[in-house]
């Protein structure tokens, strides 16, 4: 871990004047055609915060994350251990990372890479054992997997928990050196802290070396994954997500095996917010090849400290070939307008599901969105309904033409799962909202890791 800017460009010098002569309020520009070097060139990305009116995120103290840090809590880094002792070392003080190339998570402490072989060793869990243990024709499916082998199985996991499991503490914006930075392989947590930044990074494939199999999940049972790519948890609050990329590759779903005939999923969500998380802004990231993308809201029940919460404002996104979940909400007020939902049936590996999912006593308003979708999948099907009861779509398009999305799911769904206007609130905290129309040609080019930290483009 060095401080003080040593990878970058600029000398360490420049860097502390910079920071010394720019105020540290400086705020990102915040329309969809901000260009990366004039931007870092005003500020460096480092030192900017979220702009007053960009989404639920700017509310109440605003997002300002690490960008008021001292000199001597910038940090530049390359590996876990580099990464974890930036947050340990500043604690909740303003702190500032910069990440520099790839960091994988599933390192040992001296940097040597971990394979789920090694998670495994001691602990006496083997697949093909736990296969022949739980294989529904002798176990049944009336009750989940008990026994050596799921024990087993479940020590293992809590050892890649272990070296995957990374949480980021309060006042801190942690950002990619390079449009090319990048973080694999972590299941990263914003866990009960306020105030962070994540931008310009690249976040991949967070797979679950044991995955568990349930056969009493579903009809035909199902494997599931323990880690998000990020979680937003346990009242965590003022969050922005910014100009990253969240995907399942190099590995994916489509490309593992099915055992007892279900797909043996190892990754779980791309983006969670739950468990009374609160002020969350998702702005130009690229969400791309991966199924389950966004739950906003932890269960039905109302005890997880929900209702009232999960505050979320998703806007200028582009979504590549992903399954569903983007969003799902329960309870929360979630404003998603702007965005492109692009899928293409025939090069996915990730099948198409629904994009919009209104649960329980949710509130979600799609505004100016716009869908690319190939011949086969029904403009119906973008919505898809969990115990909610209203939604409220406006101006959306459909490869180029408007479109009443409520209206189109309304008409092909049963009465029992209508869903009304949702006129109880309406979205204020926002940047420029674009016709639908318009919307693929601003994001081209626009949203992911597109910058260079430092002021040095």
């Amino acid at each position: 871990m060095r401080k003080h800017g040593k990878y970058l460009a600029i000398s360490a010098t420049l860097a502390v004047a910079g920071a010394m002569v720019i105020s540290p309020q400086a705020v990102a520009a915040p329309g969809p055609l901000a260009d990366a070097a004039a931007q870092t060139a005003r500020t460096p990305l480092e030192r900017q915060v979220l702009a007053p009116g960009d989404g639920w995120a700017s509310l109440g103290p605003g997002t300002t994350g690490g960008s008021a840090a001292a000199d001597a809590n910038v940090y530049d880094v390359s590996t876990k251990a580099e990464l974890q002792a930036a947050f340990a070392s500043a604690g909740s003080l303003p702190k500032i990372v910069r990440v520099h190339g790839t960091i994988s998570a599933n390192t040992a402490e001296d940097g040597s890479p971990i394979i789920c072989e090694d998670y495994a060793a001691g602990t006496g869990f083997s697949l093909e054992q736990y296969l022949s243990d739980f294989d529904p024709a002798t176990y049944g499916t009336g009750q989940e997997p008990d026994g050596p082998q799921e024990t087993a199985r479940r020590a293992a996991a809590g050892k890649q928990a272990k070296s995957i499991r990374i949480d980021i503490p309060s006042n801190t914006t942690i950002v990619g050196a390079t449009a090319h930075s990048a973080i694999e392989g972590a299941a990263l947590r914003i866990n009960g802290a306020t105030n962070v930044i994540l931008r310009n990074l690249s976040f991949r494939d967070s797979a679950d070396c044991f995955p568990a199999w349930d056969p009493t999940d579903g009809d035909e049972g199902n494997w599931n994954s323990e880690y998000d790519l990020l979680q937003v948890i346990n009242q965590s609050t003022n969050v922005w997500i910014d100009h990253s990329e969240f995907t399942d590759a190099p590995h994916f779903d489509d490309e593992q095996p099915l055992y007892f005939g279900r797909p043996y999923q190892v990754h779980d969500g791309a983006v969670d917010v739950t468990n009374g998380s609160d002020l969350v802004t998702m702005s130009f990231n690229r969400f791309a090849d991966h199924d389950k993308l966004l739950l906003i809201g932890s269960t039905d029940s109302p005890t997880r400290g929900d209702p009232g919460k999960l505050r979320v404002t998703i806007h200028h996104n582009t979504f590549e070939n992903i399954g569903q979940r983007a969003p799902r909400v329960r309870y929360g007020h979630v404003d998603v307008y702007n965005n492109l939902f692009k899928e293409s049936a025939a090069n996915s590996p990730v099948p198409y599901v629904y994009t919009l999912g209104a649960g329980i006593e949710s509130h979600l308003y799609a505004e100016a969105n716009a869908f690319i979708l190939p011949e086969g999948v029904n403009t119906a099907g973008i919505i898809s309904r969990y115990k909610g009861s209203t939604i409220a779509t406006v101006k959306n398009a459909v490869n180029g033409k408007a479109v009443d999305l409520r209206a189109a799911y309304n008409a092909a769904a049963t009465p029992e799962n209508q869903l009304a206007n949702d006129t109880s609130w309406k979205p204020t905290l926002r940047t420029k909202v674009h016709p639908a129309q318009a919307v693929p040609g601003i994001l081209n080019g626009t949203t992911g890791p597109i910058y260079t930290a430092g002021g040095t483009p």
